[in-house]
């Protein structure tokens, strides 16, 4: 890469903590990357404390309150950032000609259009935004297939993957793979037994043992629908059959991601549990930048230990295989439903063990159809809420 030629970045989520790693990463290599556009809900000070340390051009606020506030504070500043609001408009900016990466860290089903504009117009595209490959992976890779996009994966799990298969092998369909091994810590509650499980506090449930991630994840990684998601993830970015992924609990999360070859071959990419690592790799790959992690020192490792997954006690991987299997819409109701159940068990209106259950309730009344084009996955997405709720609402009225 020609240095002197300083990539714009986009940011779409800058306030979460893949926002704030990617800052951090863009703030040691001020040669390469510059900050164009910052993205958030409604978190007008942390919004405000960004564009003061990076001066981007755009700032743009989901919330139209949030945005009008936080133009108050740019011009109190004398800041030159201009502060634009809504999805219409983030979606057209990361399209524009002067955006060079997209970093798609907004949480949720909520980062769905940002990130398919930005596959559709060609970008460098830094995807930490799983549920936009879970709601709509065929039409995210076609997207990007089309218009030439670059789809680097920021999860750990997947970049590991993506940095142990060669140029030949990410090109290749035959290029000897037998099989992905995607690793876990299996959470916080790990070793709780079904009986624990049943009483678990949201606040227990968001203390993981390795990584600092934000309170959706966290739970998602407390019921392995994080590894459930990041399987589906794992098959869209891939082009691989479930059968070919294998789940491993790793709880020194040392090990990012294996891949198996047909030789006999077992590549695995090993790194401290740090975002900035994977983030790095993404912004810059093919090559190799300054990410502030410090390497591993093998000499202070205890060892290294893997155990299959329990999906008795965390039958939300188990959720996430069947509806993969099943196809078209459900992954996208398996999203949603997930979301409406975190937010629920995180308000303490639900139970550790009912966040399943409503999933696999809503899988079962869902309508399922072919995930042909986006207003049929936004429109499954909706029913599957709305349906969710309902389940929410009966959960909530037995537990009273």
């Amino acid at each position: 890469m020609d240095v002197s030629q300083i990539q714009s970045v986009a940011i779409l989520g800058s306030t979460g903590s893949i926002g704030q790693s990617t800052l951090d990463v863009i703030g040691r290599n001020p040669e390469r990357y510059q900050v164009h556009l910052l993205s958030a809900n409604v978190s007008v000070q942390a919004m405000f404390r960004q564009c003061e340390m990076c001066r981007p051009a755009l700032a743009i606020m989901q919330d139209a309150q949030a945005a009008e506030h936080l133009q108050k504070k740019c011009r109190q500043a004398g800041l030159d950032t201009e502060v634009l609001q809504g999805n219409d408009a983030l979606c057209a900016s990361v399209s524009a000609d002067d955006v060079d990466i997209v970093v798609a860290a907004i949480v949720g089903a909520a980062g769905l259009n940002s990130t398919l504009a930005a596959a559709s117009s060609g970008k460098r595209v830094v995807l930490a935004n799983k549920e936009a490959l879970v709601m709509s992976g065929s039409l995210l890779m076609q997207h990007a297939a089309d218009s030439g996009a670059l789809i680097v994966p920021t999860d750990s799990e997947h970049n590991a993957i993506f940095q142990c298969m060669s140029d030949h092998s990410l090109s290749n369909s035959d290029a000897g793979i037998e099989k992905i091994l995607l690793t876990g810590s299996g959470g916080p509650l790990r070793n709780c037994s079904i009986d624990e499980l049943r009483v678990v506090t949201p606040q227990q449930a968001l203390k993981h043992p390795n990584w600092s991630m934000g309170p959706k994840i966290s739970i998602d990684s407390a019921t392995l629908m994080n590894k459930g998601l990041e399987v589906i993830e794992a098959c869209t970015l891939f082009s691989l059959e479930l059968n070919e992924i294998d789940v491993l609990i790793h709880p020194e999360s040392v090990i990012h991601s294996m891949v198996q070859y047909r030789d006999g071959s077992v590549l695995a990419q090993l790194g401290r549990p740090d975002m900035r690592t994977p983030i790095a790799h993404a912004l810059a790959w093919p090559e190799r930048i300054e990410s502030g992690v410090t390497p591993l020192d093998f000499t202070e490792l205890a060892g290294l230990h893997f155990e299959a997954p329990d999906l008795e006690r965390f039958p939300c991987l188990r959720l996430a295989y069947e509806a993969m299997q099943t196809g078209g819409t459900a992954p996208t109701v398996l999203n949603a439903a997930n979301e409406i159940a975190v937010e629920a068990f995180l308000a303490g209106s639900v139970s550790f063990l009912q966040l399943a259950q409503l999933v696999e309730d809503t899988l079962e009344y869902a309508k399922i159809s072919p995930a042909v084009d986006l207003t049929t996955i936004i429109e499954a997405d909706t029913e599957a809420r709305i349906l969710a709720s309902s389940k929410l609402d009966k959960l909530r009225a037995l537990s009273s």
